[in-house]
């Protein structure tokens, strides 16, 4: 956790109450659901909908269309109190498809999908990534072709969290295939349900994060509503853009309490823990270590919550966003190696919740445009 004497300015008398009805609920009705989930590769559709009728699915999200009506404060809480119970769920992939209706739809297209979306009841997805075409967002290939009222889209998606459960997917393509570069992308609305053409994959099978779906999407001749594009043709590289700012922060909250918790769980392992005679805190080198760990995490704490405040009053540029989603999941995955490495042996045993955090922090220096992305967008503001 954070150092004691510091409090987060964005966590106030009513984000607290909300934090402890989230820690209620997950640790009631998810913790005990990890080994089904991990078995299965992904949680159940009922797990949605429980989510939804306590408020943490699209908590920041008007009450007129269904959500909680709170602010990026409340889903904060909800992304660093599942990283903390080692719960990946895909709670934040639903709201960040929530935040491209909220900002692009129609007025139609908003009450249609996002009271359902807050209630559970329709799982959301994101498809940009391709086979091909990863970070670099201009090279997706999918095509979306006019057929008089309706798009006609072939191509397929890939590592796409909720695809399993997803009833709506916010799908990146290309609808005008004679240009290039951005222009060329736009979003498009899939409603999928009985929807001929489309096929899932089975979920993927990944290093880390099994208790999540990742799956493959398959679109052959599908059909879908001209009325189901979000916005105007040729904006989606820019809607993309503009709201992978609210992805990237998400990252580095999960990364900052997975951090925290790391140091907690760690500092406890280390007291408990007797060798020769001695607790491995007594060691130098323990201490050390630790408190680098420390350090760093109450730092990158420091940094998130500049970057959340910022959010909240609508100040949060792109190149900020990028520098937190970096520089924090590197920290995160330091800091959790270390502690692996305090726990011995016990550290790559799965059972221990650090073995856990270690594969499931890998993907953040990935997802969400690769570090390496981070760092060109950050070079380029120089």
């Amino acid at each position: 956790m954070a150092s004691p004497s510091y409090e987060s300015s964005w966590n106030t008398e009513d984000v607290r109450t909300f934090r402890q009805a989230v820690q209620d609920f997950i640790r009631r009705e998810f913790v005990p659901q990890q080994a089904r989930w991990r078995s299965q590769h992904h949680p159940e559709l009922e797990d949605f909908k429980k989510a939804g009728a306590v408020g943490l699915l699209l908590p920041d999200i008007p009450a007129e269309y269904g959500g909680a009506g709170g602010t990026f404060a409340h889903e904060a809480v909800v992304v660093e109190e599942l990283a903390r119970a080692g719960v990946h769920f895909g709670a934040n992939v639903q709201s960040v498809t929530a935040h491209y209706i909220l900002k692009y739809g129609s007025d139609e297209q908003k009450r249609r999908w996002l009271p359902r979306m807050a209630s559970g009841e329709l799982v959301g997805a994101i498809a940009m990534t391709e086979p091909s075409a990863g970070s670099d967002l201009q090279g997706i290939k999918m095509i979306a072709r006019r057929d008089g009222d309706h798009y006609v889209i072939d191509g397929s998606k890939t590592f796409i969290t909720n695809g399993h459960n997803a009833g709506l997917v916010c799908l990146a393509v290309k609808t005008d295939p004679k240009l290039a570069g951005p222009k060329a992308l736009s979003l498009i609305c899939v409603e999928t349900a009985g929807l001929a053409g489309y096929r899932v994959g089975k979920p993927l099978e990944k290093i880390g994060r099994h208790g999540v779906d990742t799956c493959e999407l398959f679109f052959e001749g599908v059909r879908v509503p001209v009325a189901n594009l979000l916005g105007s043709e040729g904006r989606g590289f820019f809607q993309m853009m503009d709201q992978l700012v609210y992805e990237r922060l998400s990252v580095a909250i999960e990364a900052v309490a997975t951090m925290e918790t790391a140091v907690t769980l760690t500092t406890q392992y280390v007291k408990d823990r007797k060798i020769s005679g001695q607790t491995l805190m007594d060691f130098q080198n323990t201490r050390m270590v630790l408190a680098a760990c420390k350090t760093e995490a109450h730092v990158g704490r420091v940094f998130l919550d500049n970057c959340i405040a910022r959010f909240l009053s609508g100040g949060l540029d792109a190149v900020t966003a990028a520098m937190a989603k970096y520089w924090l999941t590197e920290r995160e995955s330091h800091i959790v190696d270390e502690c692996v490495q305090l726990h011995g042996g016990y550290g790559y045993m799965s059972e221990y919740a650090i073995a856990q955090m270690w594969v499931d922090s890998r993907v953040q220096r990935v997802y969400a445009g690769t570090n390496e992305v981070m760092k060109e967008m950050i070079a380029w503001s120089l």
